[in-house]
């Protein structure tokens, strides 16, 4: 299990848990995940001034947060859970475009166009602080290192699409799985946990529909994986014990035949 879990075993138990939270950790200034979401070196003021537009938002699992088509009002940072993103086609057939976890922006997508072209859909119960990005605006006039960490976290959301293009386009499947391991990790070294160690919050068949593969060809190479001693599986319970031997395969060049 994740650590920081290891009171509270899901999700659902921090929720509950969260009335006891005080005040000061319901803010930007109290909360783990800040140095993500805003910037380094705010002023008190300053920090005042963000933590005073936001709301916090509890997402039960399965509820969505934003459809496809919706009207763009709001940015959402998640504090708390997992979601995914996902588009429909016309006829219905779903094509996730991207899992998320606390400590990263939702809504980015509609900045363009003033709608979503997306639905945002809780993986888990789940807790975001909702950011009016009219008011969000304003504060960039006036509080320009707010402006340049925007900046940075679209260029960082850019970069990932254009990963995942790279991912989905030019690997084989056993290279997309290794790929997908290997950035889970990361991004949860980043935000504390252990890198070697989560919990795959979406389905397998979620991740089929993002990675381009069947239900059966996640399962059989994890199975694989796993034979090889590369990872451990339980349920969705990984265990990373060769990260190199995963990232030696993922930059594996992809043969032309």
């Amino acid at each position: 299990m994740l650590q920081g879990y290891q009171v509270a075993t899901s999700t659902s138990q921090c929720i509950e848990a969260m009335p006891r939270i005080s005040e000061r950790q319901s803010r930007c200034s109290g909360c783990s995940l800040r140095d993500l979401c805003v910037p380094t070196g705010l002023a008190e003021s300053e920090m005042r001034r963000v933590d005073h537009i936001m709301s916090r938002r509890r997402i039960a699992r399965g509820d969505v947060l934003y459809r496809m088509g919706d009207k763009f009002t709001n940015l959402y940072a998640i504090r708390l859970g997992h979601f995914k993103t996902h588009q429909l086609s016309s006829d219905g057939v779903e094509q996730i475009t991207g899992f998320q976890m606390a400590g990263e922006l939702l809504g980015m997508d509609a900045i363009g166009t003033d709608r979503h072209n997306c639905y945002a859909v809780a993986l888990e119960d789940s807790e975001v602080c909702e950011i009016p990005f009219d008011r969000l605006e304003g504060l960039f006039a006036e509080i320009p290192t707010l402006l340049r960490h925007f900046h940075r976290t679209m260029s960082q959301e850019i970069t990932r699409d254009q990963t995942t293009m790279l991912l989905l386009g030019n690997m084989h499947a056993e290279q997309r799985i290794a790929s997908f391991l290997i950035n889970l990790s990361a991004r949860y070294k980043m935000r504390g946990y252990s890198s070697t160690n989560f919990q795959l919050r979406m389905s397998r068949e979620d991740i089929g529909k993002y990675l381009g593969l069947t239900i059966e060809s996640v399962s059989r190479l994890l199975s694989k994986f796993k034979k090889m001693e590369w990872i451990t599986v339980d349920k969705r319970e990984i265990g990373i014990n060769d990260l190199a031997q995963l990232k030696q395969l993922a930059m594996q060049p992809v043969s032309k035949h």
